[in-house]
């Protein structure tokens, strides 16, 4: 767009902010999270005056508009937007940053700087950081800043190039407080076709010889490999390999069909495996959860990052889509070995074997049956950094991908309500549970406000057992039960919720946890239900999650 109509003054070339909007309605954004401030307001006013809306979600904290582009960007693939003022706005938000690094997100961070004449001079000036530019680029994959409009289109493009391309990270794009209101000409730009790299036929061939000799092949996926569910389906149907997630790929094999396996599950086949394919995934199972990995065991790898093939030692790897990896993965070995016998008999033992063995967790694994009763098959649960959200890794069934919102492996206490509210802003018609326990909610408790604002329906479950449960449990397990700083006093959460315009409830067992789930989705509005419990202590966990020589 060369120029724009303003009120009262005709056709004005457009500003830098007027050019991001262009920039971000070009390349389909329609939610941009965001909490106004002097740096930005020349942005906030541009999305306002902007002939075509995005809608704008504000929130309570930074670090909650950060999470909610996080959410929906796990829960569509999409990017997530979000935008804070500089230096303590970007630095709030730097927590899910990190969170979207570690779990492969495509998020943009939109922010600004001091005016360009003190940028680098070290004067003081409002919300100035040392070097912001090099802070942000030690959390993301790519970022800029942004000195006159002419640059603008370019770098939105570039933003989203980098973003969505190859693997998905976040990134982030500055535009100075005296830039974002100047005006320009500048040229349109993107969007960019993201990079789709081919395969090398030696490769695939390798591949194919290496797991045609397999007698127990296993498939490790994750997150890279949510958009790929049906070529991961053909070939474990080929081979009749058990597909084992941990947390990011969840639901890609729905965990009611035989091959879709837990990490529970998958856990019993380890020892047996003789090669392992891990697509889109980091396989943190094989080198830090499970025991060592058994004796001649092999590697295939389908990664869109060549970096891994290193990391991960593999044997052989394919670079590129994982969904085309795996496609060509499966036509050559459909050409070189028949498919595999029908092993549905045997694996639904394995899991019907497990499903008893699981039992000493304790009550978690009833509160997550209650759960799965209500939410449908579509709707979409996300996790949190406690005993519940531990257990849902491997006590939780998922039948799609993105169903199953995981912080990834930053672990990032409190991030799952404001993550489930962006979620929610993705798919405002389909049920979202947040789970959480009384120490992470509370880091983000006054967004209920904000669901309430903005009617963002999420049904919160908060289990209480006034502290920080898992790091008291640690404490009294490792240190001959001296705990410190895990006890907390917390309000009562059904009040509070009351008091916040949402409708709160209170469980005391599964089965009343159940009921309230009813309650609060037939009512249509945010919801917290209390769940007043003593949670945790079970053995079990630990040998899914941590083997013997590493708790």
């Amino acid at each position: 767009m060369n120029t724009r109509q303003t009120a009262g003054r005709g056709p004005q070339l457009p500003t830098s902010a007027d050019l991001v909007v262009d920039g971000l309605l070009a390349h389909g954004v329609d939610t941009v999270f965001g909490i106004p401030g002097v740096q930005t307001y020349e942005l906030f006013d541009s999305f306002a005056r902007s002939v075509e809306s995005i809608r704008i979600i504000g929130a309570r904290h930074e670090q909650t508009v950060a999470y909610m582009a996080f959410g929906y960007a796990q829960a569509t693939g999409r990017a997530g937007v979000y935008t804070v003022v500089p230096g303590p706005g970007v630095l709030n938000s730097a927590a899910a940053l990190l969170s979207a690094y570690g779990a492969s997100a495509p998020v943009v961070c939109l922010t600004s700087e001091v005016p360009t004449g003190f940028l680098g001079k070290g004067l003081g000036h409002l919300h100035e950081m040392p070097d912001q530019l090099a802070t942000l680029r030690t959390m993301t994959k790519w970022s800029a800043l942004v000195e006159h409009p002419s640059q603008v289109p370019d770098a939105i493009a570039t933003a989203f190039l980098q973003t969505l391309g190859d693997r998905p990270r976040p990134v982030s794009l500055a535009v100075p407080w005296d830039v974002l209101g100047m005006r320009g000409t500048a040229r349109p730009a993107g969007p960019h076709p993201l990079p789709r790299p081919e395969l090398d036929p030696e490769l695939i061939a390798a591949a194919t010889d290496l797991i045609a000799g397999a007698r127990n092949p296993m498939i490790m996926v994750g997150g890279g490999a949510r958009h790929a569910a049906a070529e991961v389906r053909d070939l474990a149907e080929h081979l009749q390999a058990p597909v084992v997630s941990f947390r990011g790929g969840r639901g890609i094999v729905p965990d009611d069909q035989s091959l879709g396996f837990s990490c529970a599950s998958g856990f019993e086949r380890w020892a047996d495996t003789d090669v392992v394919i891990g697509i889109g995934s980091r396989m943190e199972l094989a080198w830090f959860r499970w025991p060592d990995r058994p004796a001649g065991q092999r590697t295939v790898l389908l990664d869109i990052d060549a970096r891994q093939a290193t990391r991960l030692g593999a044997d052989v790897a394919l670079i590129g889509d994982a969904a085309d990896s795996a496609a060509l993965l499966t036509k050559a070995l459909r050409e070189a070995v028949p498919p595999r016998p029908d092993r549905s008999r045997e694996f639904g033992a394995v899991k019907a074997q497990v499903a008893e063995q699981i039992r000493d967790v304790g009550p978690e694994l009833d509160y997550l049956a209650a759960i799965r009763a209500v939410l449908p098959r579509d709707g979409i649960f996300v996790e949190e950094i406690c005993q519940v959200g531990f257990a849902s890794y491997f006590g939780f069934e998922v039948y799609a991908p993105r169903t199953y919102i995981t912080c990834g492996h930053q672990g990032t206490l409190g991030f799952g309500y404001p993550t489930a509210l962006g979620v929610q802003a993705a798919y405002p018609d389909r049920p979202v549970v947040s789970v959480a326990g009384d120490g992470g909610f509370m880091f983000a408790v006054q967004e209920v406000a904000t669901a309430v604002q903005y009617g963002l329906n999420v049904v919160a479950v908060v289990f209480d057992n006034g502290s920080f449960g898992n790091v008291q449990l640690d404490q009294d397990r490792l240190f001959d039960g001296r705990t410190l700083g895990a006890k907390l006093t917390n309000p009562d959460f059904a009040r509070l919720a009351e008091e916040f315009g949402a409708h709160g409830l209170t469980a005391h067992t599964p089965d009343q946890l159940r009921t309230a789930l009813d309650r609060a989705f037939s009512r249509g509005k945010p919801a917290v239900i209390h769940v007043p419990c003593e949670l945790g202590g079970g053995a079990t966990p630990w040998k899914y999650l941590m083997p013997a020589a590493r708790r």
